[in-house]
C-alpha cells in the first residue's frame, strides 16, 4: 500500500480541504433526490453552476408526495417563497447555437428562472472563442457540495438498472425515452463545501460582475440526508480545476496534471469510466504504463458510441485513433476496454457519461473533466480527488466502490465481485469471469470506417486544448508553399485593413452594434420587403456580414422571418455564396502569407489527407462547423483550392443547413404567433423530416462502409 500523497496544491490541484463526509453517488435519479433532500435544508445561500439546466427536469418520479414540487423550476422558485432570506444563484453556460435544439427555449428562461427576485438566473459567456463552462458544481451554504458529471436537465434521469424501457425516464410527454444515462457524482460536506462556494462565487462574479458574500448559518444545521449513508467521513479532499487564458484571467491546467500523476502513481491497476478518450498527453501517459514490463492494468469503460451525429463523425473517430494507440502498445496483455451491454436495448446504447479514475484501491477522481484535450485547457472544469494515504478504511471505501460500478455494469451483487477479486488478485481476470450473457460488459468494439477517418481533421481543431488561434487553423488548411506574391498587392492590402479597421470602429462607437441584432434585423428588413431593393440589399447585407464574420446563421434566420422559407433560402444560398466568393478572393489575392501576419502565429503545415480533397474538405467544412464561415472563405482563397471546388463545394455543403434552418425557421414563428395544436403538430413534423434527412445520411454512410467491405475491427477476447 502506498501511503505517501501525490497532492500539490497549486500544481495538480487549486486547494486540499477536510470533508466531514464525502458520498459517491451513482446516476441520475439518486443524485437528484439528495440534491431536492439537501436543498430543502438551505437557510441562505444556494449555488449552481452548469453546463446545462432546464426548469422542466422531473427531480423525482413515482413518489409519495411530500408537499413539495416535483420539477426543478417549480421546486426553488418555492424554496425561495418559502424562506425570506434564501437567494438561489444558477449560473449556466450561454451556449452556441448547435446545442438550442437540446435545449430550454430561451423565451421561456426569463419566465421560468426569473419568477421570483431571489432566484437569480444568468448565462454566462465569459470564455473564449468556441469554450464551454463544463463545471457542473451545487453548493448548498457553503456546507455541502456536489461535484461530477451530471447537470440538472433532461435527459440525464436514470436508476442503476439502465433497462431499456424505462418509461420513467421520459422526461417529456411529446419526446420519447432517453437512452439510459449512466454518470457520477461526489456529495462532500465540510469545509471543501465551503471552498467549492468560494469557487462558485469567483464564477458568477467573473460572469457578472457582482460579488456575492458567503452564507453565514449555524453550524449545527444538519444538511446530509438521513437516508444517506456516506461512504467515507473525515478525510481531505483536493479540487482540481480547469480554466482556460481569457482576457485577465490565467491558464490553470490542474485537471490535467492530477490525471498525469495519477496514472504514474499506479501499482496494480487503473480502472476507468470516460465518455470521451481523445486527449493525447492523456494517452502518451498510459501508452507509457503499457510499455512497462511490470505496469499496472489498465480497464476503460466506454459507450459504443457518442451522442449525436457530429460527436460521432469527429469525437468518435479520435477516440478509435487513441484506443488504437493503447491496443499496439499493450504487449503485455494488460489492457481491457469494455462497453455496457444492456438487454433489449436496440440501435441505442447506454451513454456512459461518468468520468472517473481509480487507481487501485488507493486513490479516487469524479468530476466534470473528460478526458479530451478540451476538458484539459479550454473548457471549465472541476474535479474531486481523494486518497487513502494508508487508512484502511478509506482503501475499502474505494475498493467498494469499484465494485458497486462492476457490480451495475456486470448484473451482479458487489459482494460477488469483492469475492471474486479476492480471489483472483487481477481486475481484468475479475470481469472476464463474471462477465456473461445478459446484463454485462463485452469488449468495446472499432466502428469508426477508414473512409470516415480520413475526412477528419487532426484533434487541434477538432478538439483543441487551448483556446483556438486563427494561425494554428489557418495552418492546418494551407499549404506552407502556396503564396501569393504580396508586394503586388500592397495598395489592396493596405486598403482592405483600412476598411476591416473602420468597419471594427464602427462596431465599437457607433450604433451599428445595436442596429445588427435579430430584433432590429427584423424590423428593418420588414420595412423593405415589398421594395424592389429588397434582394439586393439582402445580398450586400449577407456580403457585409462575411467582411465582418457577423454570424451566418442569424442572418438565414431573419431571412426565413422576413421572406419566408423559400425566398429567405434562395437569398440566403445567394448571400452566403456571394459572401464566400467575396471571402475567398481576398484570400486569393493577399496571399496565405499576409493572412499567416494578420493571425499573428506560425502556421503548421496542411493537412495531407485534406489537401488531397479540396472539394470534399470544403463540403465537410461547411456541413460540420469546425471554423468560422469567413475564416473558411479566407484561407480556401490564400491555399489555392481551385475556385470551381469551393463554389462546388459550399453550394453542397451549404444546402442542408440553409433548408433546415429556413424552413424551421419559419414554422418555429408561425407556432410563436399562434401556439395552436396544428402549428405545434406543424413544427414537429419539420422537425421530424429534418431528423429523417439526417438518418438517411448515416444510413447512407453506414452502407457505403458496407458496400467498400471495411468491416468494424474488433478487440478479442
Amino acid at each position: 500500500m502506498n501511503g505517501s500523497s501525490i497532492l500539490k496544491p497549486g500544481n495538480n490541484c487549486w486547494r486540499i480541504e477536510h470533508a466531514h463526509k464525502a458520498a459517491f453517488i451513482v446516476d441520475g435519479a439518486d443524485f437528484f433526490r439528495a440534491f431536492r433532500e439537501t436543498v430543502k435544508r438551505a437557510r441562505r445561500s444556494v449555488l449552481i453552476m452548469a453546463w446545462d439546466i432546464d426548469s422542466r427536469l422531473k427531480l423525482v418520479r413515482n413518489e409519495e408526495p411530500d408537499g413539495w414540487p416535483t420539477t426543478l423550476g417549480d421546486f426553488l422558485n418555492s424554496l425561495v417563497k418559502r424562506n425570506r432570506n434564501l437567494h438561489v444563484h444558477v449560473l449556466d453556460w450561454d451556449f452556441v447555437m448547435l446545442f438550442a435544439a437540446d435545449r430550454e427555449w430561451l423565451p421561456l428562461y426569463k419566465q421560468r428562472w426569473n419568477g421570483h427576485r431571489r432566484l437569480h438566473f444568468h448565462l454566462d459567456d465569459h470564455h473564449p472563442t468556441g469554450a464551454s463552462h463544463h463545471q457542473k458544481v451545487v453548493v448548498v451554504d457553503d456546507q455541502v457540495a456536489f461535484v461530477g458529471g451530471l447537470d440538472l436537465t433532461l435527459g440525464r434521469w436514470d436508476t442503476t438498472e439502465h433497462a431499456a424501457c424505462d418509461e420513467r425516464r421520459r422526461d417529456l410527454l411529446t419526446e420519447p425515452i432517453p437512452q439510459p444515462y449512466h454518470d457520477i457524482q461526489m456529495m462532500v460536506s465540510g469545509p471543501i463545501a465551503s471552498a467549492l462556494g468560494e469557487l462558485a462565487r469567483e464564477r458568477w462574479f467573473l460572469a457578472t460582475g457582482q460579488k456575492l458574500s458567503a452564507p453565514r448559518v449555524r453550524r449545527e444545521t444538519d444538511y446530509w440526508p438521513d437516508y444517506l449513508a456516506p461512504d467515507v467521513e473525515n478525510i481531505e479532499v483536493a479540487i482540481a480545476r480547469t480554466v482556460p487564458e481569457y482576457e485577465n484571467q490565467k491558464e490553470v491546467r490542474e485537471v490535467e496534471r492530477l490525471v498525469l500523476d495519477l496514472i504514474a502513481s499506479a501499482r496494480h491497476s487503473i480502472y476507468i469510466e470516460a465518455q470521451y478518450f481523445t486527449s493525447h498527453i492523456i494517452t502518451d501517459a498510459l501508452v507509457r504504463r503499457l510499455e512497462e514490463e511490470s505496469g499496472p492494468e489498465i480497464v476503460v469503460l466506454l459507450a459504443e458510441q457518442t451522442v449525436g451525429w457530429l460527436s460521432q463523425y469527429t469525437m468518435d473517430v479520435l477516440r478509435e485513433r487513441s484506443l488504437k494507440r493503447l491496443v499496439t502498445a499493450d504487449r503485455y496483455h494488460r489492457l481491457a476496454l469494455y462497453e455496457p451491454c444492456i438487454p433489449g436495448l436496440v440501435n441505442e446504447c447506454v451513454n456512459v457519461h461518468s468520468k472517473i479514475i481509480i487507481i487501485d484501491n488507493e486513490r479516487l477522481r469524479i468530476g466534470s473533466a473528460n478526458l479530451n484535450n478540451r476538458s484539459m485547457g479550454l473548457d471549465t472544469e472541476c474535479d474531486l480527488m481523494l486518497e487513502a494515504n494508508g487508512r484502511e478504511n478509506v482503501s475499502r471505501a474505494i475498493a467498494g466502490f469499484r465494485a458497486r460500478l462492476l457490480a451495475e455494469h456486470l448484473g451482479m451483487h458487489a459482494s460477488i465481485i469483492e469475492e471474486r477479486m479476492a480471489r483472483e488478485g487481477s481486475l481484468i481476470r475479475t470481469i472476464e469471469a463474471l462477465r456473461g450473457h445478459g446484463r454485462t460488459v463485452r469488449p468495446w468494439q472499432f466502428r469508426v470506417a477508414a473512409d470516415v477517418d480520413a475526412l477528419v481533421p487532426d484533434e487541434d481543431i477538432v478538439d483543441p486544448g487551448k483556446p483556438l488561434d486563427a494561425g494554428l487553423l489557418m495552418g492546418k488548411l494551407i499549404p506552407e508553399g502556396e503564396r501569393a506574391p504580396v508586394r503586388s498587392h500592397i495598395g489592396l492590402i493596405v486598403s482592405i485593413l483600412i476598411s476591416v479597421l473602420a468597419l471594427a470602429a464602427a462596431w465599437r462607437w457607433s450604433p451599428l452594434k445595436e442596429w445588427i441584432d435579430v430584433s432590429t434585423l427584423v424590423t428593418l428588413a420588414a420595412e423593405f420587403e415589398r421594395a424592389p431593393a429588397a434582394p439586393f440589399i439582402t445580398l450586400a447585407i449577407f456580403l457585409l456580414g462575411g467582411l465582418i464574420a457577423f454570424p451566418l446563421t442569424v442572418l438565414i434566420m431573419v431571412c426565413a422571418l422576413v421572406f419566408g422559407p423559400w425566398y429567405g433560402f434562395l437569398y440566403s444560398m445567394g448571400g452566403a455564396l456571394l459572401s464566400a466568393a467575396s471571402s475567398y478572393g481576398i484570400g486569393h489575392l493577399v496571399g496565405r502569407h499576409t493572412v499567416w501576419r494578420f493571425a499573428g502565429k506560425k502556421i503548421r503545415d496542411l493537412n495531407k489527407r485534406l489537401a488531397r480533397r479540396g472539394l470534399m474538405t470544403i463540403i465537410a467544412l461547411r456541413i460540420i462547423p469546425l471554423a468560422p464561415f469567413t475564416v473558411v472563405n479566407l484561407v480556401a482563397g490564400a491555399s489555392r483550392i481551385r475556385f470551381r471546388d469551393f463554389m462546388l463545394g459550399s453550394s453542397v455543403g451549404l444546402l442542408p443547413g440553409i433548408t433546415s434552418i429556413s424552413v424551421f425557421t419559419d414554422q418555429l414563428a408561425a407556432t410563436i404567433q399562434k401556439p395552436d395544436l396544428p402549428a405545434f403538430a406543424a413544427l414537429v413534423a419539420v422537425a421530424a423530416i429534418i431528423i429523417v434527412i439526417a438518418w438517411t445520411c448515416w444510413r447512407w454512410a453506414s452502407r457505403r462502409r458496407e458496400t467498400m467491405n471495411l468491416s468494424p475491427v474488433t478487440q478479442s477476447d
